[in-house]
Order: structure tokens, then C-alpha cells, then sequence
């Protein structure tokens, strides 16, 4: 087992979306609370079917259809999780590496970044997955994207991972390169596998589009105060 739990990285300023979009997540999970037949996951989740045929799959019972709202739920599934495991794994993730993102994007394109990252991902999970009925929830999309942007702008900063009971640091791009390729793995082995599951290709797609795109959302004024900050917390 393989847990990162915090980096050596300073960051410039507190990461007020970044938190906020915790709270948002955490919110939306106990909106949720109690719903044991799923209904709520499959009214606001992206289900590929419906945004492919721009409509509801009406195979689903109605309490299940998202009505006119099926064209918001690649936004409104970023927000959604299937469970705490999967929402405390997910904000563990963007609390560890969100934070130095921000810093070096500033708060409003930060926020922009990270729903353009969420946002491509679903169109990747949605051209992996045309047909598929099953709602597709959760944040790691867009934090995948954040997860690209850390690779490409922090690869030498060290992460501390626990790795079964011994707690290591490991250079970022170490840790996230290990991520990646497992994601790429898996989604290989998937292909063409019906039914739920984990949406690997919205993984892969959100990680290289934050790659690509955080070149057009950093401030480059704030990465240059950025690594001079990392080079005088290190003397």
C-alpha cells in the first residue's frame, strides 16, 4: 500500500478554493446521507448514455432520471461521491497537492483550471464509455488535472508516502509518475469491460490535461516568487 499524506512544498498563500471545494464535497456527501437506493447518484451523476443521446435513459426509474438537468451533471458529478472511503481519498489527494497549484494560478484561475480539468475528463470517460448506464461521480478528474499540473511545475519536491508501516519521502514525480502509469494500466486492462467501476480514462484524460493546460493558467510571477520560496525554505 502506497498513501501520500503530505509534501515538503511551501506554498505562497492559504488555498481558500481548495478548501472551499472540500467543504463543498463534504456538504454534498452529507446532502446524500441516507439515500441507500442510489437514486441521488444517479440523478446528478454523468451517465455517457444521456449526454450522448441528450436525453434521459428511460430504462431507469424515474426517481433515477435527471430530467432537464441531465445536461449539468458533468459539472454536478465533480462533486458527488460514491461513498466516504472514496471522498476522503479523493480530498486527501487535493489537500496535499491542490494548495501549491493555487498558489501559482491565484484563486479565480485556480478555480477555472480545476473545473476545466473535471469537465474534460468527463468528455473522456464519456467517448471511453458511450453506452454506459452507470452514473460516473467524483472529483478525481479534476484532481487528476491538479495531479499533471503538480508533475509538471513541483517534480523535485519530496512527498511523504507511507508505504505499508514505514513512512518515506519520495520526489514527486516519482510518486505521481507511479500514479499515472497505474492509471494507464488499468484502463488498458478495462477496455471493454461492461458495467461500473472506476472511470480510469477520466483519469488519464484529467492528468494530461493538466499537464498541457497549467502552462495557460499559472501566473509566471508567482511561479518564479514560488521556486524562490522552495530554494529559501530548503537553506
Amino acid at each position: 500500500m502506497i498513501l501520500p499524506l503530505r509534501d515538503d512544498n511551501p506554498r505562497l498563500a492559504f488555498p481558500f478554493v481548495t478548501c472551499l471545494i472540500i467543504i463543498i464535497n463534504i456538504m454534498v456527501q452529507l446532502a446524500q446521507w441516507g439515500d441507500a437506493s442510489g437514486a441521488f447518484l444517479y440523478k446528478w451523476g454523468l451517465i455517457p448514455w444521456e449526454i450522448i443521446h441528450l436525453s434521459d435513459a428511460h430504462q431507469l426509474p424515474e426517481a433515477f432520471q435527471s430530467g432537464i438537468f441531465n445536461w449539468l451533471t458533468p459539472l454536478t458529478s465533480l462533486f458527488l461521491h460514491g461513498g466516504w472511503l472514496h471522498l476522503l481519498g479523493n480530498m486527501l489527494y487535493l489537500y496535499i497537492f491542490g494548495d501549491n497549484v493555487e498558489s501559482i494560478m491565484g484563486h479565480g484561475r485556480f478555480l477555472l483550471f480545476y473545473l476545466c480539468c473535471g469537465l474534460l475528463a468527463s468528455v473522456c470517460h464519456v467517448v471511453a464509455s458511450p453506452q454506459s448506464m452507470y452514473p460516473m461521480v467524483g472529483a478525481s478528474g479534476a484532481i487528476s488535472g491538479i495531479l499533471g499540473a503538480y508533475i509538471m511545475r513541483f517534480p523535485r519536491a519530496r512527498v511523504h508516502v507511507l508505504i505499508f508501516i514505514k513512512i518515506v519521502r519520495i520526489p514527486a514525480v516519482i510518486v505521481l509518475g507511479l500514479w499515472i502509469t497505474y492509471q494507464i494500466w488499468a484502463g488498458i486492462r478495462s477496455e471493454g469491460v461492461i458495467g461500473g467501476g472506476v472511470a480510469w480514462f477520466a483519469h488519464i484524460g484529467g492528468f494530461l490535461v493538466g499537464m498541457l493546460s497549467v502552462f495557460i493558467f499559472e501566473r509566471k510571477e508567482r511561479v518564479e516568487q514560488s521556486r524562490q520560496m522552495r530554494h529559501i525554505w530548503r537553506d
